[in-house]
């Protein structure tokens, strides 16, 4: 394929037809990293809409070089872009644990969907998230807290138990209730008895 070629694909990708530009999208990303810096010249671009399509274009690249870029999109200032990011980061598991800190900030984010879709794709790089999932339901804001234990519940990993059964105690019922699921899911059974 020539640079002609990708012009035409980057055209596309930008032309406002969602049908041309998730064609486009996939056309490139299947040209791998010999297209990511033309995609990623798109990302300063004013336009969320044409930032959106660069970032599912990236995501659709998927090597290294195209997660770090994403990373870098957790921070767009429009919520649809970063979910866009934040939601490609997951679906490459443990490849992207890379993201794990990026996606740790963004449980915080002012959009409610952009922090649910960070404890999402934290559940989904593995227990590489465990750690700063567990920090993060210690310290965070209650939303923070509860997204964390909501994560915790999808990973199932025995090593946030200690922390899952702290959290029974929270103030935030969504908080014990995604601990009370986490841990029956590990086989941990709970009685609560008040005195």
């Amino acid at each position: 394929m020539t640079t002609l070629d990708h012009q035409e694909l980057i055209d596309a990708l930008t032309s406002g037809d969602d049908d041309r530009a998730e064609a486009a999208a996939l056309a490139l990303g299947r040209l791998g990293d010999a297209v990511l810096s033309n995609v990623c010249d798109l990302l300063p671009n004013a336009d969320a809409d044409v930032r959106w399509w660069a970032t599912r274009t990236i995501g659709e690249i998927g090597t290294d070089a195209a997660i770090a870029a994403l990373i870098g999109q957790c921070v767009d200032p429009d919520p649809d872009v970063r979910a866009c990011a934040i939601y490609a980061l997951g679906t490459f598991g443990e490849r992207a644990a890379v993201a794990v800190p990026a996606l740790v900030q963004r449980l915080s984010d002012t959009s409610v969907y952009v922090g649910q879709l960070a404890a999402d794709s934290l559940a989904r790089i593995g227990t590489g998230a465990t750690g700063p999932l567990i920090d993060a339901l210690k310290s965070g804001t209650p939303a923070v807290r509860g997204r964390a234990a909501r994560a915790l519940a999808q990973l199932v990993d025995q090593a946030s138990i200690p922390a899952l059964i702290e959290s029974l105690g929270d103030e935030s019922p969504i908080v014990e209730y995604y601990a009370d699921i986490a841990l029956q899911k590990m086989g941990v059974g709970t009685v609560l008895f008040k005195v």
